[in-house]
Order: C-alpha cells, then structure tokens, then sequence
C-alpha cells in the first residue's frame, strides 16, 4: 500500500513536472511573437535599448549572417490615431464649432489620411520592383530602409526578394514580420538606428527608401548596393509644406534636384520631381 502511494506522489510530480514545462513552453512562445519558429519562423532582430528594456547589439552584418532571433521585451503602448481624431471632434463641437478648433480636427484629419497613405505601397516603388525582379536572377537580396510597418517590405518577399527591412521602432518591425508571416512570406527585422550602426557595403541588389531622409546615410546606402544593384528612393521635398501635411522639419525635406545630387555617383534610370497630389522626389539609379 505504502509502495502504491509512494509511486503515485513520483507520478503526480512528474506530471506537475511536465506541465510546468509544457506550459512555459507556450508562454515563450506568445512572448517570443513566434521567434521560436513556425513556418515560416518570424525573425526580429534588436540592436540597442528600447523602451527601457536592455537587448543585444551585433551590427547589421552578424545579423545577416546569423538570423538572430530575439525576445520581445519591450512596454506596450496604447495606440488609437482614429480615436483621437474623434475626440478632438467632439470637443470642436463641445466648444461651440470654433475655428480654432476646428482647425485643429482638420489638421488631425489630414494626418490621419497621410497615415493611412503611408500603408499603401508606392505605384512607383511596386512598378519598380517588378522591373528590378524580372531582369534579375534569383536568388537576390532586398533591405527596405525605413520600412515601417512593412509597405514595401511583403510587396519585396512576394516578388521572391530575400527581403530585409530596418526601422527605429520595434512595434513597426514586429507588425512587418508578422503580417508577412501570416501571407507564408519571410521579412527578417532589423531594429536599429541607422545614424549608430553602418550598413554592410555590396550586400544588396536591391534598396527601397520611401518618406525618409537622413542625408549623412546617403553614401552608406549607395555603399550597401551591390555592383548593378538598383536604388529606388521617394521622399518629401520642401514643396509639401504647401500642403500643410506631412514633415515640416528642413532636416526631413528634400531641396529641389538634392535627390538626384546626393546619388550622382549612380547610374541615374528615372529621376522626377512633382508637386501633387504630394511634392515628392523619385529616384531609380543603378551601381
């Protein structure tokens, strides 16, 4: 009898044993946003310390080169831009409609479309992309720079780029991966600032830069293409300040004709800049 309940306590603590583990295992799991693997795994990588939390610093090459995948480990922030332009609403007509306020709801109105235009792939950037994927062999290599939560990124991974993409916010890289994820794709994340951290010369056929501009980058990003690779750059020009919508800063404008300068070294194939429906800069150029 003594033996029977000796041997049930050992089971019952193995059990409890296995299901410490197993549920741990599934706590990692949603913890890691999928890192430990799937199919296809999401790959995020972390190089510096956000959101008061300490994680891992290898430059961009080991990064490439390893695949590292890191845990999560970051404050979630609520985000609700839609709830906010609402609000500021209500309170313009709390206030009694005025103008002043109603300024304010129509410029929160005109941020909100410019976000939403900032999901929606570039027609220039998408077109290009499928000239660059047509006239080269694969297997080819693409970063998006910048690339948010992933525009150009899923659009890259579809036309059978190995696709890389670099952001400063890991909520945006972590967006990107995932919803290339859940299409069956690959994106690997880099999440790192780009003014700390050089980019891997010759390692890219192909680099999509969209509504960013940080000027002391631009020998690193010609630097980063291999030798025919191709450079498609759209951003800002001064001119959008017309528009009362979008940067305002002259550090994130682009000066007329400074685009096709700042690549003159490249083989320029398309260059144009316009005014509407938004003052932008394109450049497509070739090593």
């Amino acid at each position: 009898m003594d033996d029977r309940r000796q041997h049930t306590r050992v089971d019952a603590r193995a059990e409890n044993r296995r299901r410490h583990r197993d549920g741990h295992g599934k706590r990692a799991d949603r913890e890691h946003g999928l890192s430990r693997g799937g199919d296809p795994p999401v790959v995020i990588a972390v190089d510096a310390v956000f959101d008061h939390c300490i994680l891992h610093g290898f430059p961009f090459a080991d990064e490439i080169k390893h695949h590292h995948r890191v845990r999560e480990q970051r404050h979630h922030r609520r985000e609700d831009p839609v709830g906010d332009v609402t609000r500021d609403i209500a309170a313009a007509q709390a206030d009694g409609g005025s103008r002043e306020e109603t300024g304010k709801a129509d410029e929160h109105g005109r941020e909100q479309r410019l976000s939403q235009q900032q999901i929606i792939p570039s027609p220039f950037v998408i077109d290009w992309i499928a000239r660059v994927a047509g006239a080269q062999p694969a297997p080819r290599r693409a970063l998006d720079l910048a690339m948010g939560r992933g525009r150009h990124a899923l659009p890259l991974a579809r036309a059978a780029f190995d696709t890389f993409g670099v952001d400063i916010r890991f909520d945006a890289v972590r967006d990107a991966v995932v919803s290339a994820a859940a299409e069956g794709f690959v994106v690997r994340g880099w999440c790192a600032d780009l003014t700390r951290h050089p980019l891997p010369p010759g390692r890219f056929d192909l680099v999509v830069v969209s509504r960013y501009l940080q000027r002391d980058l631009s020998r690193s990003i010609a630097d980063t293409l291999k030798a025919g690779g191709v450079l498609l750059y759209e951003t800002f020009t001064t001119a959008q300040l017309a528009h009362g919508v979008g940067p305002r800063s002259p550090d994130h404008l682009l000066l007329p004709g400074e685009l096709r300068g700042a690549f003159a070294d490249l083989e320029i194939l398309f260059y144009e800049e316009v005014i509407s429906p938004e003052a932008v800069a394109r450049l497509a150029a070739k090593k």
